[in-house]
């Protein structure tokens, strides 16, 4: 009776096994989504940058948020591909990212500096008008 036993158990042990372990590969398979638009954050950011400028006309300056995404994203299992124009926010501390920065006479100078863990991310909308 034991021997019967032991092999009804091991029957059930194995029909459970067999029923969950696909879910379980699957689940632990690198995927990807896509990033939901938040055109209200994005409005509230570039309005926060145009607050910033000066009067001073500022020339285009490269936009960095592409390298800085894929310099958060480095070592991920999951890739959310965000759409262009469109703020990140910066998961950890990104020591001495190369970045560019204005002078005193508002030319873009490069520069380098730690970007932390929290700071939003969103290329440059350009120059703006002066009111």
């Amino acid at each position: 009776m034991t021997a019967g036993l032991t092999a009804l158990i091991i029957a059930i042990v194995e029909i459970i096994l067999r029923a969950l372990l696909p879910a379980l590969v699957a689940g632990a398979t690198p995927g990807s989504e896509n990033g939901a638009r938040q055109p209200l954050l994005r409005e509230r950011l570039l309005e926060s940058i145009r607050a910033r400028r000066s009067s001073v006309s500022i020339p285009s300056i490269p936009s960095i948020s592409s390298i800085l995404l894929l310099l958060a994203l480095a070592g991920c299992t999951q890739t959310i591909y965000v759409p262009s124009g469109e703020p990140v926010r910066l998961r950890e501390t990104i020591k001495a990212a190369k970045v560019w920065v204005m002078d005193k006479d508002g030319n873009p100078t490069a520069g380098v500096m730690d970007l932390p863990a929290g700071w939003y991310c969103l290329p440059d909308p350009g120059p703006t008008e002066s009111k």
